[in-house]
């Protein structure tokens, strides 16, 4: 009421002047529009005399016209005088997605990187403790020409600092992509896209692969520079096709396990005896797909909780090795219910491990808590703990792969199980290739069929392979030095019968089986160790 009254007060007070000065205002519009120019006092009058009239519509307005409305207004007029003409649309990239990291932003800047001109007069250069080359990068106002499907586009790198210069807090950067407007669709739905895949070959390419081990219930991590790759590995072609295929069919499928309900996870199970190279196809795997590796000790972990905190410590991309399952943990096989203080004759290493599991179990029972159990791993493999995370691979190793409970060895737990047997003929010409730079598509060497002869069941690893090769430089001298070796081992296999070996085989699984408790100390176990030792050499 009180804004209404001084309103309409204002407004007769107004309308009393106007009135006043009406005869006034008519000669003044008269002289302005006559041939005659008027004077420059009269003009400065009328114009302040329109100035003040102006002045006093506008108060009235903001007085009687709501906010609201006069921002409408103000827009529409501004828009219908100020209508723009440009063809051009602008979006702004920012690396501040409130208050998390613009995907689009850092892909665009990886990009953009490969795409900086020669032209270019600032650059930004970077170089981490992990990384081997040096980075560059757009420095603010410079700009990157692209062409994407005979379109042209100007990228344009801004930093604004705000109000102050040097004040970090309040600076930001940001990407300004520029093009035709009526390329809109194709820019949002094809080329944003194609910068992100490209960007993630770049980071692919760039990526450190590091190593992360147990160490007090913690990750640590180095940089995992193992040579190992596929074309160096000593295996069959045949087998190294059908793992690469694998993996490939496997990244590709991510939509695939999503439609499914399936966690994207793959399991591999590698065994075969010592020295057979498992160790050496994980680095390979690893290399191939650019996958961290973490290497889980389940020795030291003590509870399930503490196994789930390292699990869900794991990052995207990444591969999982438990070696050496069957003596890693004494989980308790289903199937046959082994005897208390019954080991596996995994070497002394289960003398410590008898030692250690007694003391967590000690530990689990005075704390109260559950101590780490077969289901409980199971569980992380693909029970509901398994789909937290993606694009994960996890391997097992094993020595004896009969030892294992079944239950880990199904489909979905372990998808495909690869055996790394004794060196092939075809395996020791990869490893000759490698060490001594032979290729036996030009010109075999001269001892190569005897070596195939000597090679021909399972006789030597390629661990063992490898140690020959390397004693010498000289191919003739490092394969003569193999040759002997060959024949060694071919004689001592020789000596003992296949009827003997089954028969020795199955007297001692039956040993294993019915043995009294007293049986399984870890004096004992060390006495028929060399005892089996000492009869095999």
């Amino acid at each position: 009421s009180l804004l209404l009254y001084t309103s309409l007060s204002h407004l007769i007070f107004t309308l009393s002047i106007f009135k006043k000065h009406k005869t006034e205002r008519k000669k003044r519009v008269k002289m302005f529009f006559s041939k005659d120019l008027p004077s420059p006092t009269s003009f400065f009058t009328a114009y302040a005399s329109m100035a003040g009239y102006i002045m006093m519509i506008r108060s009235m307005a903001h007085q009687l016209i709501p906010g609201t409305v006069q921002d409408l207004i103000y827009s529409s007029l501004h828009s219908l005088l100020f209508r723009s003409t440009s063809t051009t649309l602008t979006l702004t990239i920012d690396d501040d997605n409130m208050g998390m990291h613009n995907e689009i932003y850092q892909a665009a800047q990886t990009y953009l990187s490969t795409k900086i001109s020669p032209d270019a007069v600032r650059l930004r250069i970077s170089k981490g403790h992990k990384d081997k080359h040096v980075n560059l990068y757009l420095s603010d106002g410079e700009t990157v020409n692209d062409v994407y499907q005979n379109v042209e586009l100007k990228w344009r790198f801004v930093t604004d600092r705000g109000d102050k210069k040097g004040d970090d807090d309040r600076r930001s950067e940001y990407f300004e992509l520029s093009f035709d407007k009526k390329h809109k669709d194709l820019i949002l739905n094809s080329y944003i896209p194609h910068v992100e895949s490209k960007a993630k070959e770049i980071r692919d390419e760039r990526r450190i692969l590091m190593l992360h081990s147990l160490n007090s219930l913690r990750w640590e991590s180095v940089i995992l520079e193992h040579p190992s790759t596929f074309k160096t590995i000593a295996m069959e072609d045949e087998l190294k096709r059908d793992v690469m295929e694998d993996l490939d069919r496997f990244i590709r499928r991510k939509d695939y396990y999503k439609k499914v309900g399936k966690a994207w996870k793959r399991g591999y199970l590698l065994y075969g005896p010592p020295g057979t190279g498992k160790s050496s196809l994980v680095a390979a795997m690893a290399n191939y797909l650019k996958f961290d590796v973490y290497d889980l000790q389940l020795a030291s972990v003590m509870r399930d909780s503490d196994l789930r905190r390292l699990l869900l410590a794991t990052r995207n991309r990444s591969i999982l090795v438990i070696e050496d399952i069957d003596c890693a943990v004494d989980f308790p096989n289903r199937l046959e219910q082994q005897q208390p203080g019954e080991g596996k004759n995994c070497g002394d290493s289960q003398v410590w491990f008898s030692v250690s599991m007694g003391w967590m179990s000690l530990t689990s029972t005075i704390t109260g808590l559950a101590p780490l159990t077969l289901s409980g791993l199971l569980n992380f493999i693909d029970g509901l703990w398994s789909s937290c995370g993606d694009e994960r691979i996890i391997i097992f190793t094993t020595n004896h792969k009969d030892r294992l409970d079944p239950a880990l060895l199904r489909p979905g737990r372990m998808d495909m199980h690869i055996y790394m047997g004794h060196c092939t003929f075809q395996g020791f010409k990869t490893l000759a290739f490698n060490y001594l730079g032979l290729n036996d598509t030009t010109m075999p060497h001269r001892l190569y069929p005897g070596i195939e002869r000597l090679m021909d069941g399972e006789v030597i690893t390629p661990a063992q392979v490898a140690e020959e090769l390397m004693k010498s430089e000289d191919a003739d001298v490092a394969l003569e030095g193999l040759v002997n070796v060959l024949e060694k081992m071919r004689f001592k296999a020789n000596e003992l019968s296949p009827v003997l070996k089954k028969k020795e085989s199955r007297l001692e699984r039956d040993e294993m089986r019915a043995r009294p408790d007293t049986e399984g100390s870890p004096r004992k176990n060390s006495k028929r160790i060399k005892k089996l030792v000492l009869f095999w050499t």
